[in-house]
């Protein structure tokens, strides 16, 4: 994330203890901003996690540390265009500390499915 400037203004991270570890990992290496615990974040869908950006997200931008398949849901069902190599990259899966940019022209609080641009998708093998 440091090495492509990719730095949330909030991190909202399930209170799971794996997902902590990797929050703990993060932060170690990089920025995370504010950081915000929930537990539904273990059990909700991807709709349940867009409701929790929408709420907690403001105008900035946000790093979520969840669970698949919900993940993996959600960003799919919110990259409606990206990047060709992204887009194959994650449409072969969301592993395990993957990243996925998505920007959203008008801001996070119009995010809705389909309407951001997938700028990259990184997993730990391109580190």
């Amino acid at each position: 994330m440091r090495a492509h400037d990719y730095v949330p203004d909030i991190t909202l991270c399930s209170n799971a203890l794996r997902a902590r570890q990797t929050l703990e990992g993060i932060a170690g290496r990089t920025d995370t901003g504010r950081v915000l615990f929930f537990d539904r974040l273990y059990s909700d869908d991807a709709a349940g996690y867009l409701s929790l950006i929408h709420g907690n997200g403001g105008t900035g931008s946000v790093l979520v540390i969840g669970h698949n398949p919900m993940m993996e849901d959600l960003a799919t069902a919110l990259a409606g265009d990206g990047e060709h190599a992204a887009r194959s990259t994650l449409n072969a899966g969301f592993p395990t500390s993957g990243l996925a940019v998505i920007d959203f022209p008008q801001g996070l609080a119009s995010a809705a499915p389909g309407g951001g641009f997938l700028e990259a998708f990184l997993t730990p093998s391109d580190l």
